[in-house]
């Protein structure tokens, strides 16, 4: 049997119903026979879809849920899917627009700084989720012609976060994340970012001071390592290249740089201490 539109009638039912469970009503003639019950086994399936979706957003973001405490964050998070049903066949990734509607929201949030607490959370998950590499090791390093330092470009891993906050929220992501229940004062607000990166299975974050925010934020957009050089020289002066090594050396260590054998010759930066 086909349904209007050539769709089967098992399709077109099908269809229907996820429609009726996304807008949350249901739809008149969805059931041969509507009655209570057809209603009560209706709302019952609505109600573990609209659970299923916060735990989901529990799991997405735990350390926003420490913050705001289970009855305020499932409020929150019955606003969220109002506005936004789950678009991805895994739940895992539901939850990506939730920054952009907190930002677009913010009064469902006691305090702004909670917006980079979510983006904290939402971050560390990819990371952690990111396609796997292989890093870049010392010995990639030593074997690099010194003609070809300026122009060598060095690729960051896919798990590799250049986060930018708007508050200091470091402090209170740590405390949540180890216990829940720990009491946190308000956050100060400054521009910054955080490295989130990914090493044998375990995610990791440090806070970033200017100069090497500068630095991968560089790589990311495609410099060389010349480029490097000239950016912390704003910085450093003329020791760039030493802090530019010196970054290189920690970058490789915390394995955050991937192989690439890109490379070629030319100019700035061209005395490079040996790494």
């Amino acid at each position: 049997m086909r349904a209007r539109g050539g769709m089967s009638a098992p399709l077109e039912l099908q269809r229907r119903f996820q429609d009726a469970i996304l807008q949350g009503e249901l739809t008149p003639g969805l059931f041969a026979v509507e009655d209570a019950a057809q209603e009560g086994g209706f709302r019952i399936y609505l109600n573990a879809y609209r659970l299923r979706l916060t735990e989901a957003l529990r799991d997405n973001f735990p350390v926003l849920r420490a913050a705001l405490g289970d009855e305020a964050f499932d409020e929150l998070a019955a606003a969220y899917l109002a506005q936004h049903p789950s678009p991805h066949r895994s739940v895992r990734w539901f939850g990506d627009s939730l920054t952009d509607w907190l930002e677009q929201n913010p009064a469902v949030l006691p305090h702004p700084a909670l917006t980079d607490v979510a983006r904290m959370d939402w971050a560390l998950r990819g990371a952690f989720d990111a396609a796997d590499s292989v890093p870049l090791a010392m010995q990639d390093l030593a074997a690099l012609a010194p003609q070809d330092w300026p122009e060598q470009r060095f690729r960051l891993r896919p798990g590799v976060v250049l986060l930018p906050l708007t508050w200091q929220i470091e402090p209170i992501w740590q405390s949540l994340s180890e216990n829940p229940d720990a009491v946190t004062e308000a956050p100060d607000q400054l521009e910054h970012q955080v490295l989130i990166w990914r090493a044998d299975l375990q995610c990791h974050w440090r806070s970033l001071e200017a100069p090497e925010s500068a630095a991968l934020a560089t790589l990311a957009g495609g410099g060389t390592f010349a480029d490097v050089c000239e950016v912390l020289a704003a910085y450093a002066g003329d020791q760039a290249a030493v802090v530019a090594a010196g970054l290189l050396r920690a970058w490789v260590e915390q394995t955050l740089l991937g192989r690439d054998d890109t490379a070629s010759t030319s100019s700035s930066c061209t005395k490079i201490p040996i790494i």
